[in-house]
């Protein structure tokens, strides 16, 4: 299989720039024009047309779009497999999003080992816009996240919610907080708008982040008030940091589990999903 002609042919579907895509794939304009006319003569059909208003594809090449996902994932899914062969009988590519790992990376891979011994697993924190493209292009087995991105290969459900609240180093109550002092957290776009609905007069804070850690170091160094995770609230109200706002409703936020459509019923992504299922539960 010559991946590089699929890659190439995915990054063009999705810039519908020659020039763009040689920038991001680091080759040059020629280069992308060659594996483009290979894959037509593979097929002996156009794939693009190219005008005054830019690259286009043809109907062979929508036909081809979700063919060529699919082999992307694949030869990703039967790399890792060759390349981490040995003591171990499969491997697992997961990613799990920054506000989660940062309470339950530590216990739920030791669980995940303890129940599959036989598996190596990778894992990594980040948001879930760069998850739900790793997961489409095969770079992960698993993630979860707080914002799905209902692409046609992939499956998500959901497995929980996590409770975010509202503490101050400088006021009791919704009405003295000032906007000027708000760090306002923008977790994911659904966090986002249930927050605008909740208290419209603190969503234009001169200071935002989405990550529950730089926040919490926000608050903690500048002072203020913000929402943060249920957990790190309260670790503040015990040290006497901050304290909570009572008239301020918590904010939900749904955490999802997301796989390949083609491995969401697979024992051991099974298994990983429930175990973190169960410790977003108990929390």
């Amino acid at each position: 299989m010559q991946i590089d002609l699929i890659e190439t042919f995915l990054d063009l579907m999705e810039t519908r720039s020659f020039n763009r895509t040689a920038e991001r794939l680091n080759i040059t304009q020629s280069t992308v024009s060659h594996r483009v006319k290979a894959l037509e003569a593979q097929f002996n059909r156009k794939l693009f047309t190219r005008n005054k208003g830019g690259t286009a594809p043809t109907a062979s090449g929508l036909r081809f779009l979700d063919h060529a996902k699919a082999l992307q994932y694949q030869w990703h899914e039967a790399t890792r497999a060759v390349e981490n062969a040995g003591a171990y009988e499969r491997s697992m590519r997961l990613g799990i999003q920054h506000d989660l790992a940062e309470i339950f990376a530590g216990r739920w891979l030791s669980a995940v080992r303890a129940e599959l011994p036989a598996t190596s697993i990778y894992v990594e924190a980040d948001y879930s816009i760069q998850m739900n493209r790793d997961l489409a292009a095969g770079d992960l087995d698993l993630a979860v996240l707080y914002t799905p991105h209902y692409l046609p290969d992939l499956y998500y459900e959901r497995i929980g919610e996590m409770t975010y609240n509202l503490v101050s180093t400088v006021a009791c109550t919704v009405g003295a907080l000032r906007p000027e002092t708000y760090i306002q957290a923008i977790y994911s776009p659904a966090f986002d708008r249930a927050h605008r609905l909740a208290l419209p007069h603190l969503s234009a804070a001169p200071l935002a982040s989405g990550q529950n850690t730089a926040i919490t170091g926000l608050l903690t160094t500048l002072g203020g008030a913000a929402y943060l995770m249920k957990s790190s609230a309260a670790r503040l109200t015990r040290e006497g940091v901050a304290f909570p706002i009572e008239d301020a409703p918590p904010i939900q936020q749904t955490v999802y589990a997301a796989t390949s459509i083609r491995t969401r019923h697979a024992h051991q992504h099974r298994r990983i999903i429930g175990i973190l299922q169960d410790l977003i539960a108990s929390a």
